[in-house]
């Protein structure tokens, strides 16, 4: 969201125009009800079936433990579930009143986030090539295609720009995907589902790992240098060296769980900051 609003304040402020914040809010708060809502129903599915009981929890996978530790609260996560994505529904609802011209745009993909949310547990979790692209889609494409569309003034073309920023979030929340899944695999096995851990075994996923950060951080270099984006967003190649270490300790502590813990912290640092770090950059060239 941070990403998508921060390339809108760029292009709107650098025509003379005002920054939407209401509607800025708006993205946020549909963005945090909709990871509220995929989480909580991850959690109690993966309560009620058991998965929860056998997985090897690490502080970066297997779960919160919030439901093996009080089983009372069962009732309570599944309606924090569906309460978040009733909640994401008004807003998406309010949205398209909001903007009449964006229907053709904004419908298809709340539609598609919805879906996300819904059949990410029970069936995307059972087709690997889906389930590892499927988080990287919902943070990526969908959340900073979204926020711009709705921020950006209509009649607004379909930015090629845009659509490439996505991709920078898409691939790195892939990657925070398939390596937290590195330790479920037997876990994940019992249950009944079919990760990409599974399916080639873990050092063979380790090529995708490596494609996945070289799209994330080509992308981000090349917009920079081509200037699709403010240069300043080059304070997202400061996670490089996360991600690298994240890399390298992964291929020597592949099937190590303990030792795998590193990796799994960098992963999930270079995640979150990556596109924090771009943000910033590109408020940054506004000042």
């Amino acid at each position: 969201v941070a990403l998508g609003v921060a390339w809108s304040a760029a292009e709107l402020i650098g025509k003379g125009l005002a920054v939407p914040w209401w509607d800025a809010a708006w993205c946020l708060l549909g963005a945090m009800s909709a990871h509220v809502a995929v989480n909580a129903l991850n959690e109690h599915a993966d309560f009620r079936s058991g998965l929860d009981l056998i997985t090897e929890r690490t502080p970066f996978s297997g779960g919160s433990g919030a439901l093996p530790a009080h089983p009372e609260l069962a009732s309570f996560a599944w309606r924090l579930g569906v309460g978040g994505l009733m909640l994401t529904m008004l807003i998406g609802l309010h949205l398209l009143a909001s903007h009449p011209g964006l229907w053709l745009r904004l419908m298809p993909l709340g539609l598609m986030g919805l879906v996300l949310a819904v059949v990410y547990t029970p069936w995307l979790t059972r087709h690997p090539w889906l389930c590892l692209m499927a988080p990287g889609l919902g943070f990526g494409p969908l959340m900073v295609w979204g926020c711009v569309w709705v921020l950006m003034p209509p009649p607004m073309p379909l930015d090629w720009r845009v659509c490439v920023l996505g991709l920078v979030p898409m691939a790195l929340v892939n990657n925070l995907l398939l390596l937290n899944q590195f330790p479920d695999v037997a876990a994940d096995a019992r249950s009944g589902r079919l990760t990409l851990p599974m399916l080639l075994g873990r050092n063979a996923c380790l090529p995708w790992l490596a494609l996945q950060y070289a799209l994330a951080y080509g992308v981000l270099a090349l917009g920079c240098v081509l200037a699709w984006w403010p240069r300043s967003a080059t304070l997202g190649l400061l996670t490089l060296p996360l991600a690298l270490g994240a890399w390298c300790v992964t291929r020597q502590h592949a099937q190590d769980t303990a030792r795998l813990l590193p990796a799994l912290g960098m992963n999930v640092a270079v995640a979150l900051l990556t596109p924090s770090l771009m943000a910033l950059g590109m408020v940054m060239a506004l000042v």
